[in-house]
């Protein structure tokens, strides 16, 4: 590659690299640059004049005049394509990338430094602080890709305090950092009175917000506003939850957005969680991803189970499975377990037991591992048992202490209550690796100050009741499984709660001292093992990952109602699913043409104990003598634990069926068609804020930035009035801020930077004129314009700004 030689035509090209290689220029400079370089074909200096696009950082100034140099340069010097291709992936040139791609660039050729564009547009830009330019630099990955789009699933532990997201991919899980850097996202959602607000920016502001900030959103899915779990948690949410009034009676939520009351189920609300982790996942990986895997508590009831599958219908995912959250973990130490064993040559049939205790549910399951099969043999639970259930313990301790002290009551008081207990929650995970800690909060209630000093020992008196509850499932599940304590090879913890000393401490007591299985994270493990399922399921995973089995079971008994209100079971507790059973029943009177049938399910004798699912009505029957007609009626139970049941008169071959949650207080495809339009109705409003909110930051970065390269700049270099020009607007726009930040739009907020800029611009253009632009302007000026103040190249101490310039050769 030849250089030619410089002529005189060709010396602004080199003036103008010079003197704006680090300066704001207008777009004509630039591109004047551009046109020379296209006409001489100066190859070795593509890289710098493209680097300028970017350092001048003008809206349109690379997106116009970049893609010009590219056309003309590109279809006779492919070098100048991969150069090009470089630095327009590096800066985030949308534009310019598509065109470099069209014309047959190469997405893996390395630079000078052996990176290429896949890798500078991908890389770092999950930390980034810029939230637009981190997305174009995703959407830039994916554009690069030489190959067709591979698809990827995802799997997601949707917890009740806090979320994960993982996606199989090049042969391991990654557990997927969101848009704060953090690998779990609080399972939070917030309105104020502009924007909604998800994950770490909600549980941020709940102390100023309570009233509007939801949360145990699963503690509510799936149940009745009469249960009397949500009854109980009433008492303890600052938000308000009231009956929708039907039938069904089905729990909303309250909040006021934009002053306007609104009401939400809680299938909406985790939706809006489950977005929130589509989106950190499509981020990470570039590209749409709409498959998942979620799971869920092994005790939640059939009704729960399809909640949450609505859910992840509402979030636009395409729900493939809906698995147990300690299968999950198992799966995930499993992996781990695997990857030892071949370093060691050794393998074996393994029976191990999930310990899963979250922020509000508890699971334990036993499974039996070989090789490539993991089958659950039993489950047991409470899916309302977990952290929070402590924290409200100490919350009510703090409550009766503030109150023995100062006779004051503060549960009058929401924002104090939800301040009280973020300090609780601090208090019990400190409490895990320090033997005391001291709570203190400045004028919680009434402009008293609350300090308390909390004793490790002191915590575990206040929840012990907990504690020993949790210890009746593993019990449980041990009979259930028929196997004893010694054959038990290693015990898993999974969920922050089991990190609580004591909780660990009793756990081994009971396993006569045994070593707990720590090595997996506690708070990621469900997410790995829900990812490695989605990989199964998709077909997406390695050929290790694809040979493995998963055989779970239904958590509870499934029966009807039979004369008497007795509970006849067809599927008994901790059968492998999925499965199918049939029965033969008959009439219980004479002349019969119909009979009904109630579905229930749970352990007890008697249907009124029992956890009512749904009924459906045969009708038809041939009207005879009772116990003569024979009706055959068939549960099936889904890989996802969802029933169906279906029954049919052997004579007439009529058939009925009722897919069990249909009935009980499930959404029908109508209201699930509604949320869906208003959460594309959200996804919308909270662009048009997340606009807002940058084009504000855009502007406060650019004054910070402003002021400070004043202070930078040579005060000499620099006109007085062109100085208090810019101090005058920049006193402007931070009272226009202090007034209108909240209320304006972003294109008020751009048009602010728009004026700012060109102030700025004045002052840089005029330091870093050349002598010939001097000149140049100076001739076409009439005669009695001709002044140093004009030109602006004599500086009020008397000096020629030619002076100061250095030589551009």
């Amino acid at each position: 590659m030849s250089e030619h030689k410089q002529d005189e035509g060709t010396r602004p090209v080199y003036r103008i690299l010079t003197a704006c290689q680090f300066r704001r220029q207008k777009r004509r400079k630039f591109e004047l640059g551009v046109s020379l370089l296209q006409h001489y074909h100066f190859l070795m200096k593509v890289e710098r004049l493209l680097q300028l696009a970017a350092d001048i950082n003008h809206r349109d100034s690379f997106g116009r005049a970049g893609p010009r140099c590219i056309q003309s340069l590109g279809r006779s010097r492919p070098q100048c394509t991969e150069v090009a291709l470089h630095h327009a992936a590096e800066e985030g040139q949308l534009l310019s990338v598509r065109l470099l791609l069209k014309n047959k660039a190469d997405p893996g050729a390395q630079d000078r430094e052996k990176e290429t564009p896949l890798r500078l547009a991908s890389s770092d830009a999950a930390g980034l602080h810029v939230r637009a330019r981190a997305r174009l630099k995703f959407k830039l990955r994916g554009m690069a890709e030489a190959e067709p789009k591979k698809s990827f699933s995802m799997g997601i532990d949707l917890g009740t305090t806090y979320s994960c997201v993982g996606i199989f991919k090049d042969g391991e899980v990654q557990i997927i950092a969101n848009d704060q850097g953090n690998r779990t996202t609080p399972s939070y959602v917030a309105w104020t009175e502009n924007e909604r607000l998800l994950g770490d920016a909600a549980k941020n502001q709940v102390a100023s917000n309570p009233t509007n900030t939801v949360f145990d959103a699963k503690r509510l899915i799936g149940r009745k506003f009469q249960d009397p779990v949500v009854q109980a948690d009433l008492k303890l949410w600052p938000f308000k939850v009231v009956s929708d009034g039907s039938a069904d009676d089905k729990p909303l939520i309250e909040v006021v957005y934009q002053s306007v009351a609104k009401t939400f189920h809680p299938e909406e609300i985790s939706s809006m969680i489950l977005t929130k982790m589509k989106q950190t996942a499509e981020a990470f990986m570039g590209q749409r991803v709409r498959n998942a895997v979620i799971t869920v508590p092994a005790y939640f009831n059939d009704s729960q189970r399809q909640a949450t599958k609505d859910a992840g219908e509402i979030a636009g995912l395409n729900v493939m499975r809906i698995v147990n959250e300690p299968t999950a973990a198992a799966i995930a130490y499993g992996l781990d377990a695997k990857s030892k064993e071949k370093k060691s040559g050794a393998a074996k049939e393994t029976n191990i037991l999930v310990f899963d205790m979250g922020g509000g549910t508890f699971d334990v399951s036993i499974l039996t591992i070989t090789d490539t099969v993991f089958e659950v043999k039993a489950t047991a639970g409470d899916p309302h048992l977990g952290g929070e259930d402590f924290d409200n313990r100490m919350l009510s301790y703090c409550i009766s202490e503030f109150r023995r002290k100062h006779k004051s009551d503060p549960t009058r008081n929401q924002r104090a209550l939800r301040r009280l207990r973020t300090q609780c929650e601090r208090a019990k995970r400190q409490l895990s690796t320090q033997t005391s800690v001291t709570i203190e909060i400045d004028s919680l209630h009434e402009g008293v100050d609350f300090s308390m000093r909390l004793s490790r020992a002191k915590f575990e008196e206040l929840c012990m009741d907990y504690f020993k509850k949790a210890m009746e499932p593993v019990s449980q599940c041990l009979a259930d499984s028929s196997l004893p304590k010694s054959q038990i090879s290693d015990v898993v913890l999974v969920g922050g709660s089991t990190r609580i000393p004591k909780v660990q401490e009793l756990i081994s007591a009971f396993f006569n001292g045994k070593h707990l299985c720590k090595e997996i994270n506690p708070d990621e493990a469900v997410a790995y093992g829900a990812a490695v399922q989605a990989a199964i399921v998709s077909g997406t995973g390695t050929e290790e990952v694809e040979n493995m089995l998963l055989l779970d079971v239904a958590p509870l008994s499934l029966g009807i109602e039979m004369a008497g209100g007795m509970m006849q079971k067809l599927i008994e507790r901790n059968s492998t699913i999925p499965t199918n059973k049939s029965q033969d029943f008959t009439t219980a009177e004479d002349y019969q043409d119909h009979v009904e049938i109630k579905v229930y399910e749970g352990e007890r004798a008697m249907v009124k104990d029992n956890n009512y699912l749904g009924k459906f009505v045969l009708t038809g029957l041939p009207k005879t003598l009772r116990g003569v007609p024979k009706i055959k009626v068939t549960f099936n139970v889904d890989s996802n634990g969802i029933l169906e049941v279906t029954a049919e008169d052997m004579k007439t071959h009529r058939k009925g069926e009722i897919q069990i949650t249909n009935e009980k207080g499930r959404l029908s495809q109508r209201e699930i068609e509604r949320m869906l339009q208003d959460a594309e109705q959200h996804k919308d409003e909270d662009d048009l804020a997340r606009g807002e909110i940058m084009a504000r930051e855009s502007l406060t970065v650019y004054m910070r930035r402003t002021r400070k390269a004043m202070e930078d700049i040579d005060a000499e270099k620099i006109l007085r009035r062109d100085k208090e020009r810019l101090e005058k607007k920049m006193e402007e726009v931070d009272i226009w801020l202090d007034e209108f930040s909240m209320k304006a739009t972003k294109e008020e907020f751009e048009a602010k930077q728009r004026e700012l800029e060109a102030a700025m611009n004045t002052i840089m253009l005029k330091i870093n004129r050349t002598e010939s632009d001097f000149w140049e302007q100076q001739a076409a000026l009439p005669e009695n314009e001709k002044t140093i103040e004009n030109g602006g190249y004599y500086l009020e101490s008397g000096l020629d700004i030619r002076d100061l310039i250095e030589d551009p050769d």
